[in-house]
């Protein structure tokens, strides 16, 4: 018996104007109608940026956007995917010759990174075949997780077709090792906030065991969620692998230096739970031990005693082997930094002081900052859009997501909504013809929303 699976729900279709579409596009491609609908939701990271693949516990939160996929088994073996989004094109494969490439990530790749999780947990021989069809309200590329909630539905569709269980925690964790087919080295955030979500709740998502608890938001604020309409795919770019491994790269350094087997450490969270230290004593290390110049190969592998060789094979990514400069004291010093504002974030929360909407904010704006100048994964139209909202009313305001592009979350006084709503839209959206165009879809009020489910029609 299975504890904690993803729920399944009953629906009646008619009802839901969204579902009713999807089911008439299924119907109309396939000639009869889904078995089922599986769901998985995108998320906004409250705070916590780039410190899940270093081990680090992070505070997420689900949105009421989601993927949505109507589903039924192929009886000829066949993977038959249909968008109802045309810039994404129809696509089918022979489940026994499923292929990934990395080099092109495509929507499609996602699905198939879910569904060969779950192939590749159970051992089967070959995935089951099925027909599909996809519908997203998750913006694309927008740092609210639409790929990896992607990979959650398909992976949570393919468990449904297969008629076996898996909890909702190993299921997350398939989830996460898999999006790495497409080239992606993410933590896991994403895909466990995904399915270990409950609706009016965020949750501190810890890893080494992956682990949730329910983080109760001040009831005196909103977040708002802002598009700065520039895209940054993950898998198309090196940027946020490059991240990864400058990362790895330090916590090989700080063990070396600390005397420690630094060929078995591979993330920053990995030396402090070796050492025994405390964030602040690591944050001194940092400070000590490595140089805010930028390292290149060569003063790397004489610090390890490796050749460059051994460097490209055992510790750089298949996207990162050209890479020659390297910023290991800045992307550390961020790291241990945001842990840190993550625990007092959820202090905050559980303690609910009176200005607890203040400090929040606080937290948010030291993470903005750090994510820009130590972690430099932020851009121009990002910094503009944080200083909109913070002139704009927020107490808080920071990039969400993996940075380079994408959105913004705010923390607003739930009295000034409203004007701040109009402010951006005015100071931001409106002042730029694109990004009026974009405005509906780009700027929203968001809260806690529910896990990944399977939902059948009654």
């Amino acid at each position: 018996m299975v504890t904690n699976p993803p729920p399944k729900l009953h629906v009646v279709v008619p009802e839901d104007e969204r579902l009713q579409k999807v089911k008439e596009k299924f119907i109309s491609k396939f000639g009869s109608p889904p078995l089922f609908y599986a769901r998985a939701p995108g998320r906004v990271n409250l705070i916590g940026e780039h410190i899940d693949y270093c081990g680090y516990a992070v505070l997420p939160m689900a949105i009421e956007q989601d993927i949505l996929a109507a589903v039924s088994p192929n009886p000829k073996q066949l993977i038959q995917l249909v968008n109802t989004n045309p810039a994404y094109l129809d696509f089918t494969i022979a489940a026994s010759e499923i292929h990934i490439d990395k080099s092109k990530p495509l929507w499609q790749y996602y699905f198939l990174c879910g569904l060969k999780g779950v192939q590749e947990h159970f051992e089967l021989p070959c995935p089951p075949g099925m027909n599909c069809v996809v519908d997203g309200t998750i913006p694309a590329s927008s740092g609210l997780s639409s790929s990896s909630a992607l990979v959650c539905c398909a992976g949570l569709a393919t468990l449904e077709v297969c008629k076996m269980g898996l909890s909702k925690v190993e299921l997350a964790e398939i989830c996460a090792r898999c999006e790495r087919y497409i080239g992606t080295e993410g933590g896991g955030m994403d895909q466990s906030i995904s399915f270990l979500a409950e609706k009016g709740k965020a949750k501190l998502i810890e890893f080494s065991p992956l682990r949730a608890t329910d983080v109760q938001l001040p009831s005196g604020a909103v977040f708002v969620i802002a598009n700065c309409c520039v895209e940054m795919n993950k898998a198309a770019t090196s940027h946020f692998n490059i991240r990864v491994v400058e990362c790895r790269l330090a916590a090989k350094l700080l063990s070396k230096a600390r005397g420690l087997d630094w060929k078995k450490v591979m993330k920053l969270g990995e030396v402090q739970t070796v050492l025994g230290a405390n964030l602040p004593e690591m944050l001194t290390a940092v400070e000590e031990l490595l140089h805010p110049e930028p390292y290149n190969r060569e003063e790397i592998c004489q610090l390890l005693g490796i050749t460059i060789e051994e460097l490209g094979s055992s510790i750089l990514s298949q996207n990162t082997q050209d890479v020659t400069s390297f910023r290991l004291y800045q992307r550390a010093k961020h790291v241990y930094g945001e842990a840190e504002r993550v625990l007092r974030f959820k202090d905050i929360c559980a303690e609910a002081p009176d200005e607890a909407v203040q400090l929040l904010g606080e937290l948010m704006n030291q993470s903005h900052a750090s994510c820009r100048d130590l972690y430099e994964c932020s851009c121009r139209e990002l910094d503009q859009l944080v200083d909109i909202c913070l002139q704009s009313g927020a107490v808080g305001s920071r990039l969400t997501g993996a940075g380079w592009g994408g959105c913004t979350v705010s923390m607003v006084p739930r009295e000034k909504m409203d004007s701040f709503l109009l402010n951006v839209r005015e100071a931001f959206y409106r002042a730029d013809a694109s990004r009026a165009a974009l405005e509906r879809q780009s700027l929203f009020v968001t809260k806690p929303g529910g896990g990944a489910a399977i939902l059948t029609e009654i």
